[in-house]
């Protein structure tokens, strides 16, 4: 089999499904994506044959492809991924983006609850490198991963810690942003079945997924600095929700950012004193 048979194995010429094919070859061979189709007669080897077949009925029984080749591209970065880590998802890149915008100090203290792969702390870092970031988790081998990412990508200025939200942290810790993707989905929600090789702890909340949400804001204050900001990721239709919620625990300024596909995606608010 060359590489333009591989690459017509799956999905209509320029679907999602094509350019799924051509990661996981870019994976396997080696060869970037942008150069496959120059060398689309190139016979795969017997071993990278078996291997694309073995990835590709994976991918048919639903499992995402970043599980499959092990690594998902976010913001700047190449992030190993495990299955005791959400995907990271391009629509958090807004979260980061809107941290990015924000008027911070340059010695900007940033706590990162949940990080999971590290993607949001990580980006942050990255790109602030005078930023003191810390990056939280609740699960020791997610933690692990995300520390993992932060020393391949020589961000050694990172602080990790384990734990459930703020009990992660010391009581005396004060941040400039809070800074979270939480677990946002309902139980009952009709995607939750496409979800299913992805960790439900990272996924589903009580409340109709409000519930983290809420924990999150309403004891944030405590761990703030004067003026400083709490923002998250949130569901598509959940903007005005977690709008109240920054209103019922007194926070201003507060708005809702939009996703690249036009949906609520972000929410962020400032703690006044």
């Amino acid at each position: 089999m060359n590489i333009a048979q591989a690459l017509a194995l799956r999905g209509e010429a320029e679907s999602y499904e094509r350019q799924e094919n051509a990661w996981l070859l870019e994976h396997i061979t080696k060869i970037d994506s942008f150069d496959l189709v120059m060398k689309k007669d190139q016979e795969l080897t017997a071993e990278q044959e078996q291997t694309y077949m073995d990835s590709l009925k994976r991918i048919e029984a639903g499992e995402p492809l970043a599980y499959v080749t092990g690594s998902q591209p976010f913001w700047t970065l190449d992030l190993k991924v495990t299955k005791d880590t959400l995907v990271p998802r391009p629509d958090t890149e807004i979260l980061v983006e809107t941290v990015l915008h924000l008027d911070l100090p340059e010695d900007a203290r940033i706590v990162d609850l949940g990080t999971g792969t590290g993607a949001i702390a990580l980006s942050l870092a990255s790109e602030r490198p005078d930023w003191d970031v810390t990056a939280t988790d609740i699960y020791a081998p997610t933690l692990e991963v995300a520390q993992y990412n932060a020393e391949q990508h020589d961000l050694n200025h990172v602080k990790f810690a384990l734990g459930s939200w703020y009990k992660a942290l010391k009581p005396n810790q004060f941040f400039d942003v809070i800074v979270s993707n939480p677990p946002y989905i309902d139980a009952d929600d009709k995607h939750m079945p496409n979800l299913a090789t992805e960790p439900r702890r990272a996924l589903v909340a009580d409340k109709h997924g409000m519930a983290d949400i809420e924990l999150i804001i309403q004891h944030g204050k405590k761990q703030l600095t004067a003026k400083g900001w709490i923002a998250l990721e949130h569901g598509y239709d959940q903007g005005d929700a977690v709008q109240q919620v920054f209103k019922k625990y007194g926070f201003k300024k507060i708005r809702t950012v939009k996703d690249y596909g036009g949906n609520d995606r972000v929410t962020l608010g400032q703690w006044p004193n």
